[in-house]
């Protein structure tokens, strides 16, 4: 009987085991265990703490520069081992190469962002606020910080948080999903070798008891989550209750509008990638398109089922291929429960994916493309987050229904509108209540130069991810005013608060 590989953690700039308890990763087109993923315990996670702590102190009065130089040197090593990095992530979540290659940009540019913290870390001062006074405020490093991410982007969610959180003078312990670890331990070991030192950079695989040991020790001064939204919920209140800095990213259900005046086959080619790529395994995924006339909605339904019988669902190792497999077993039952529920709903399934099978791969875990009509507010398959290839499609007449739905949602991660009119794109833009929002854009995720996050139940905390609001997430603000008498001069007694009137 063969041995799987065994993944470990790794720990003060070194592989190591820890924990009693383990799991296996999958390949999702095979269904078959390909490695042994060890589950990190208690004594595992604060081991890890104590190393980033034991490495803060020297890393925070390292100069900015050097610590930038080493997020430079980290982009080149991410670039020279692309391909190796996206086979990882190909092989233990399942989307095709392409999308993994593209998700890997993705994190690159965050790390290059990263590597201009010496301007984001420049404070302000003022001279002479009062008689001989001078004042300048500094942005210092928390401390020790942890980022708990998902399995849909086991590259470029890290990204995220710990390039900046690093770049700012923290150290970081990052417990990665346990579904797909093995391109998040391959990014960080690039890192030793761009020259992080030992310990400013920790990885734990785990489950619950890694994370509740995060947001209760009390040297993690603070925690970045992005992941489903009754969880986020949990990081927040949790990691608040003990004292710490949350940003928790929850869930989605992001509406496209479409609009009777739109170019409906580009909306429709713009829709077809925002619903089935990475098999609709993204929290920026469109997963209902309100249509506003019935007339936009006949279009769009059938443009969608042409494009849709084109679509070729397969192993993402397989060139041409268009969507993988769904991320493990139990999410392909969940996802197809999801479709099952539709249409004992009432929506129309115009198109069935629930069938497919892909020759030499029969137990993958594969959903073909699903599309339903006539999907109304208050049935499930449109209130919850199904996060698998499932589009629906809601009518409407006018813009302002299509708006009231939206903003009716608990989620308001993104949205989109596809029209040539530049007043109603205006006027959706600036009323929305919506975090992200894309015109003729059905992905509307910022660049790594601006911020990620969205409104409502999609986001807890102050501050959205990465770009400028990263900066500030890793620092605290530190105002400093100094005076320095002249010598011999003696000034008497004040008792008024002092002004400089």
């Amino acid at each position: 009987m063969s041995t799987l590989p065994t993944i470990g953690h790794l720990i003060g700039g070194q592989l190591t085991q820890g924990g009693s308890r383990s799991t296996e990763v999958f390949n999702p087109a095979t269904g078959k265990a390909e490695k042994k993923l060890l589950l990190a315990d208690k004594l595992t996670v604060e081991q890890a703490i104590a190393n980033a702590q034991a490495a803060f102190p020297e890393w925070r009065n390292t100069p900015p520069l050097k610590r930038a130089r080493v997020m430079s040197k980290l982009k080149v090593l991410l670039e020279e081992h692309a391909d190796a990095l996206c086979a990882l992530v190909t092989a233990e979540h399942g989307k095709v190469l392409p999308d993994a290659m593209g998700e890997l940009q993705r994190g690159i540019e965050n790390v290059e962002y990263a590597s201009y913290a010496p301007e984001l870390l420049k404070g302000e001062h003022s001279k002479n606020v009062g008689p001989a006074i001078d004042s300048w405020s500094e942005f210092q490093a928390l401390g020790v910080t942890a980022g708990i991410t998902p399995f849909n982007f086991p590259i470029m969610v890290p990204l995220w948080m710990w390039p900046m959180a690093v770049a700012c003078g923290n150290t970081f312990v990052l417990k990665p999903s346990e579904r797909d670890p093995s391109s998040t331990m391959l990014v960080a070991q690039l890192a030793l070798e761009a020259g992080l030192p030992p310990g400013v950079l920790n990885v734990v695989n785990g489950d619950k008891e890694a994370v509740d040991t995060l947001l209760t020790d009390p040297r993690v001064k603070a925690i970045s989550f992005v992941g489903s939204t009754p969880i986020a919920e949990y990081i927040y209140a949790t990691g608040c209750a003990h004292g710490k800095r949350v940003q928790a990213l929850g869930g989605a259900k992001n509406h496209a509008v479409v609009m009777p005046d739109a170019d409906v086959p580009n909306a429709v080619n713009a829709l077809m990638g925002a619903a089935y790529g990475s098999c609709g395994e993204r929290c920026m995924a469109i997963p209902l398109v309100v249509a506003v006339g019935d007339a936009t909605a006949d279009a769009v339904i059938a443009g969608l089922k042409v494009e849709i019988a084109k679509m070729k669902v397969g192993p993402g190792t397989t060139a041409g291929m268009d969507m993988g497999p769904l991320v493990t077993k139990a999410h392909f039952e969940k996802v197809k429960g999801y479709v099952d529920q539709g249409v004992a709903e009432g929506a129309t399934l115009v198109v069935d994916g629930r069938g497919v099978q892909v020759p030499g791969h029969e137990q993958g875990y594969f959903l073909g493309p699903c599309l339903f009509d006539n999907v109304k507010p208050g049935m499930v398959t449109y209130q919850e987050e199904i996060f698998g290839p499932v589009l629906g499609v809601v009518r409407v007449e006018t813009l302002q229904e299509a708006m009231d739905l939206i903003d009716a949602h608990e989620y308001g991660n993104g949205t989109c509108i596809f029209t040539r009119d530049g007043e109603a794109a205006r006027y959706f833009t600036d009323n929305i209540l919506v975090g992200m929002v894309g015109v003729n854009v059905p992905l509307p995720v910022p660049v790594a130069y601006h911020s990620f996050g969205g409104w409502k139940r999609s986001l807890f905390g102050d501050l959205h991810a990465y770009g400028p609001d990263a900066a500030r997430f890793y620092t605290k603000r530190k105002t400093i005013t100094q005076r320095w008498p002249s010598a011999g001069v003696r000034e008497g007694t004040m008792f008024s608060f002092p002004s400089s009137k």
